[in-house]
């Protein structure tokens, strides 16, 4: 952190908060920060490194250096009327932006004028970056802060790629041209279209982030040991082995002066000493000595780094603090940074062939991109990938594979801003042991998922902790409340890394199901009927299966499978097949022939195959078909001359220069199956297709967040600024009382039905007197509110002696009145109580949850979630996601409710929620919904002051 002294002169504190790390459009990183006093050295430094056609374009004459007042001027700010921010790499500016609040007159002015005008300055060697549009997003947010609510900017008109930065950026604006100068002028408040820009810069700069450590050109192994084994040895060794195309350097301070390469690798002692760029870099080195490394990278202009090395946050306090500073060392000369303690990264494309890990080889060529926290979990998903053969290029195989070990910099995020539009990756598979910044997670997870299907496991979601290594912030939510907001999102929920790849071979090889309609065939009743039930278990419709008997032929499994796939009331196939005594491979490889053919010539379905010690039928119903002679890998290709596709029989010349890959054959035109040894786990993975299919399908047709003309939103405004005022300052807020609770959500449109305090039996009577006849008794105390099976409610009470006799009952069973804080409230017409609950959590942000009231919400846990804001399509899910929705629907003959009232009060507590981020909770219990209409019989909220929403802000970097 820059930590600035200031004069006198400028009281005003430093704002720490408004440093922030940003990824650039090229990949690279940049800090920007508040500019200061003590800057003014940089800022000449900058200004002389700036060109004369830039100089004149900011201040609109030639202007070849900057006076004494011109440097006090930019580097003395107030921070609130004069604002300079500064983006800087390896400590030095690459580029300036400025404020100056003004009044209608365009003279100096301070609060309340809310005007500014705004200027921009970026070096020439660093224009094209992008770094203009990063600074314009974050100095609005400056403004916006300090109560500047438009920017003016005046620009030559041969300034065409600064009038591009402010018209690009989707803020409503307006253009005029006055004495050879073009004004701008642009309100601050975020559009949509600005919104839109913002993330879209922000997934292009983070995916051409990954890019670049996933597709060097060159890649130096820092700490590859002279001796065989160790770390970096392996690296370098794997590196080889897999014949990456790039150059390769071993480096090493031990290395003799005299030593010039290693296997056949030019060696160096530091990476100063390499004449070439370096691309990536691979730290294998003791902790101590990773900042030494990290300086060499940085000086050098090393693009990004994958540090192995332990000894960080995984190991404690000590090394929690050596890891952040790790993370600002890299980002300080604009690298990016995968680790430290991690496994490390693998590209299987032809034209890179990276295996920059301590995997000994890499993953067959395919189409699925794998993501772990987790080196151990990572070694099992390739291994496990590497097993099942029964797959097929772009089923078994993987495109990218990362390992981030304590993902301190590059994270899951990261990496589906790199998958979203890879053209190299159909499927996503992630393994996550904690989310970072959950809300950014779930919005990419959304836009990812609507592209492609994205599978993932959440380890440790029991536990409640993050791993020692994970610097992450905890959510107050339970595990099934984040997998039902994860599974909103698209994202495909697995228990297991088992589960995690089955679902993968599906989903990679096979056209989504378009219902839970199943076929069954196959030569086993017993395996058949065991489908069956594995069906019903998941929720799919399965038809009755289809019994070939034992004396069954590959053409009778043609025939049975292209009908199966021909009918209309068939979604997906799963045929089941248990070998024949004596069989052979041929009859393997027939039958897999057989269903193949059967596929390719129907319908486009997806098709699973369960089989039982086959032999190879798995790998058969995979295998490439070719005119030419050649072994089959497995993978999709047939090689000749035995060589492994990805490590060749020799190594790579030195010159890093890949030899010429083994001849190979076009994988077969027809379609490959995935195979499964169980009925139960091919069922499960498709019983998760088709959730997926059912959630694109609906994902295409977007709710509506509704707009209701009834409420006032400035008035709750007005009314939460002034209850917050009256507070205490507590972080945690304050909870309202139930007039003001009702007055608030009334304002909303959430009407509660009032209840009137009853001290003693005579206030009992007078409060019947006011609502009317028949009225309901209940006590309010903590331990008794919400128990009616407790004794605590009266209802129906039709007159003054029903009244009196249930009060004496009430307090004679349960306590004195003082005790039970009696309430007399009019009923409610009859109806099924639910529960209605919002709450913002740190992690999450705002989540909509809803149940019925009792025992099924509390002590089975049926409670539906939902993330803010709700549309009207939300809201109609989240009502009939619950396991006893039925009851809602009408059921064993009762009248079904009004689920639509139900709806639009979801939507009203969502809109509430979204409109007054300080509205930290609403609890609405019970709320009695009534064949026409419902009631709100109780509520409370509680307010705070607003949470940091590093999502909605300008782009930045998770803060280290």
């Amino acid at each position: 952190m820059h930590t600035p002294s200031q004069p006198p002169s400028e009281q005003h504190a430093y704002p720490a908060h408004w440093e922030a790390d940003v990824v650039l459009r090229d990949g690279g990183t940049a800090r920007i920060r508040p500019i200061t006093i003590e800057d003014a050295d940089r800022l000449v430094s900058f200004y002389e490194q700036v060109s004369d056609e830039s100089k004149y374009y900011r201040f609109f004459a030639p202007y070849p250096r900057l006076s004494a007042k011109d440097v006090h001027r930019f580097t003395h700010h107030d921070y609130v009327d004069r604002v300079g921010l500064a983006a800087t790499v390896g400590g030095e500016f690459i580029a300036t932006v400025r404020y100056d609040r003004i009044n209608a007159h365009g003279m100096p002015a301070s609060a309340p004028a809310d005007e500014a005008e705004v200027a921009f300055l970026v070096q020439d060697a660093h224009q094209g970056r992008g770094v203009a549009s990063a600074l314009l997003e974050h100095i609005g947010a400056v403004a916006r802060e300090r109560g500047i609510r438009r920017f003016a900017a005046e620009v030559l008109p041969a300034n065409t790629k600064m009038i591009k930065v402010f018209t690009d950026a989707g803020y409503t604006q307006q253009r005029s041209f006055e004495d050879g100068v073009v004004r701008l002028e642009f309100d601050l408040e975020p559009t949509d279209r600005s919104l839109a820009v913002q993330r879209a810069r922000e997934q292009r700069a983070e995916a051409r982030s990954v890019q670049r450590l996933l597709r060097p050109g060159s890649v130096a192994v820092i700490g590859a040991g002279r001796a065989p084994g160790g770390v970096g040895r392996s690296v370098l060794n794997n590196l080889l082995d897999a014949g990456f195309t790039g150059r390769l350097y071993a480096v090493n301070k031990a290395f003799p002066q005299e030593q010039t390469e290693l296997d056949g690798v030019p060696a160096h002692r530091s990476v100063r000493d390499i004449a070439e760029p370096v691309d990536l870099a691979v730290v294998a080195v003791p902790a101590a000595h990773v900042p030494d490394a990290v300086a060499e990278c940085g000086e050098h202009g090393v693009q990004g780094l994958v540090v192995v090395s332990a000894g960080y946050a995984e190991s404690g306090a000590e090394g929690r603090e050596r890891q952040r500073e790790l993370v600002r060392q890299a980002r300080s000369y604009g690298m990016r940074l995968i680790g430290p303690n991690a496994f490390g990264v693998i590209n299987t494309a032809p034209d890179t062939l990276l295996n920059a890990s301590l995997a000994p080889e890499v993953p067959r060529r395919g189409r699925i991109g794998l993501f772990t926290q987790s080196g151990a979990i990572g070694i099992a998903l390739l291994s496990r990938l590497h097993r099942r053969g029964g797959g097929v290029t772009g089923v078994t195989g993987a495109s990218t594979f990362v390992s981030a070990g304590n993902r301190s910099d590059v994270s899951g995020n990261d990496m589906l801003q790199y998958w979203y539009d890879d053209p190299d990756t159909d499927v996503v598979l992630m393994y996550l042991e904690s989310i970072g910044n959950p809300r950014k997670f779930t919005r990419l997870a959304r836009r990812t998922a609507a592209a492609k299907p994205l599978v993932v496991v959440q380890g440790a979601r029991h536990s409640g902790v993050a791993p020692l290594g994970h610097a992450v912030q905890g959510t107050r939510l339970p595990h099934a409340t984040v997998s039902a907001l994860l599974r909103q999102a698209g994202v495909i929920r697995v228990d297991t890394i088992t589960e995690l790849v089955d679902a993968g071979l599906l989903l990679a090889g096979q056209p989504l199901p378009t219902g839970p309609r199943v076929a069954i065939l196959g030569n086993s009743e017993s395996l058949g009927l065991l489908t069956y039930d594995a069906c019903l278990s998941e929720g799919l419709r399965p038809l009755r299966p289809r019994d070939l008997t034992t004396a069954a032929t590959a053409e009778d499994f043609r025939g049975a499978l292209g009908a199966a796939l021909a009918d209309d009331h068939c979604d997906a196939v799963v045929v089941t097949a248990i070998p024949a005594l004596g069989e052979d491979g041929e009859d393997d490889v027939a039958l897999a022939g057989a269903l193949r053919e059967a596929v390719a010539a129907g319908p486009a379905k997806p098709v699973l195959v369960v089989h039982v010690e086959l032999g190879g039928l798995a790998a058969a119903l995979s295998a490439a078909r070719s005119t030419k002679p050649g072994r089959y890998d497995g993978s999709g290709t047939a090689v000749v001359g035995g060589a492994h596709p990805f490590r060749p029989a020799e190594r790579l010349p030195t010159t890093g220069a890949a030899e010429t890959p083994p001849t190979t054959v076009p994988p077969a035109e027809l379609p490959r199956i995935p195979a499964y040894p169980a009925a139960e786990r091919a069922v499960r993975a498709l019983a998760e297709a088709v959730k997926y299919g059912q959630w694109r399908r609906e994902a295409a047709e977007p709710g509506k967040v509704h707009e209701y003309e009834d409420i006032d939103e400035s008035g709750v405004a007005e009314m939460i600024d002034g209850l917050l005022a009256r507070g205490d300052g507590d972080p945690r807020g304050m909870s309202l009382t139930a007039e003001e609770a009702q007055e608030l959500l009334g304002r909303y449109g959430i009407h509660v039905r009032v209840a009137l305090p009853a001290p003693g039996p005579d206030e009992a009577v007078q409060a019947a007197g006011r609502l009317g006849y028949p009225v309901a008794l209940k006590t309010t105390a903590p331990h008794l509110r919400h128990r009616p099976d407790l004794g605590g409610v009266r209802l129906d009470l039709a007159d003054e002696e029903q009244l009196r006799r249930a009060y004496a009952e009430l307090t004679e069973a349960l306590g004195k009145p003082e005790e039970l804080r009696p309430v007399v409230q009019a009923m409610a017409p009859r109806g099924v109580d639910t529960v209605v609950r919002a709450v913002i959590d740190p992690a999450a942000g705002a989540v909509l949850s809803f149940g019925l009231a009792g025992a099924a919400s509390e002590l089975l846990g049926d409670t539906a979630h939902r993330l803010i804001p709700v549309t009207d399509r939300d809201a109609q899910s989240v009502v009939r996601s619950i396991r006893t929705a039925p009851v809602l629907f009408g059921w064993r003959g009762a009248a079904p409710v009004d689920t639509a009232a139900l709806e639009e009060l979801l939507q009203r507590v969502s809109r509430l929620v979204d409109d007054h981020p300080e509205v930290a909770a609403v609890s609405l219990e019970p709320v009695v919904v009534a064949t026409h209409g419902l009631s709100v019989l109780g509520a409370s909220v509680r307010l705070a002051p607003p949470p940091a929403r590093s999502d909605l802000g300008p782009r930045t970097l998770p803060a280290y």
